[in-house]
């Protein structure tokens, strides 16, 4: 897919269903022992991994949840890590429950996300690390964290993972402005979070993404 002749399209709270639900298919079959294997790249276990991704979806609907959201901090929600080493979370998952609790909560918090998302004003902003963002930065935020942690474990575990080209181009578009246009997307997914090369770039050692709003444009279609 070539994305410079396109205009950009927004992230929606449908985006966030259908990483999520794609997710949830994908690591379905990853059962027992293999939730203890590190995820690729990390210090975390699989499940760990995809505690994560349910803490923030979660962290990022409670975000812009608030009446009043805040803008120079987090909503104060606890969280602690469970050993040392390991990420730091809100959102917890019964180990007992196996693959359907993990992906059931999972499936939950993205629902959180979406339905904020689709009833929050998208004039609303609250506080992110990486910028105070809108409704649909948090949107894009939350499936970027989806599927590239998808990713770290399906790669561990040897499993296929190869999310929606047209997602991967309006997420890159929302929060890495200077991503390539004319490079496959989830190749340039991966490049820009420093997980794999994109041919004729240089690999990147240190990452991040903007979660300011993009400035009005013309070339933008809100079909939300």
């Amino acid at each position: 897919m070539n994305a410079s002749s396109h205009p950009r399209r927004p992230v929606t709270a449908d985006d966030v269903d259908a990483a999520v639900g794609a997710a949830v298919t994908a690591l379905s079959v990853v059962h027992g022992d293999a939730w203890s294997v590190l995820a690729h790249g990390l210090e975390w276990t699989c499940w760990e991994t995809v505690e994560h991704v349910c803490d923030d979806l979660f962290a990022y609907a409670g975000q812009i949840a608030p009446r009043t959201p805040p803008t120079t901090t987090h909503v104060p929600f606890a969280f602690h890590a469970k050993r040392t080493g390991g990420p730091n979370s809100s959102i917890f998952v019964e180990f007992d429950s196996g693959t359907d609790g993990l992906l059931q909560v999972l499936d939950a918090c993205g629902a959180f996300l979406s339905a904020l998302v689709r009833t929050t004003a998208p004039q609303v902003r609250a506080h992110h690390i990486f910028g105070v963002s809108d409704p649909e930065g948090f949107a894009a935020m939350g499936i970027l964290e989806t599927l590239v942690h998808t990713y770290d474990v399906t790669r561990a575990l040897d499993l296929p993972w190869a999310p929606d080209v047209d997602l991967c181009d309006r997420v890159l578009r929302r929060l890495f402005r200077d991503a390539p246009l004319d490079t496959p997307r989830w190749q340039t997914v991966l490049w820009c979070t420093g997980r794999g090369p994109l041919e004729g770039r240089e690999p990147l050692t240190r990452w991040r993404w903007f979660g300011e709003p993009l400035p009005a444009s013309d070339g933008d279609h809100a079909d939300v």
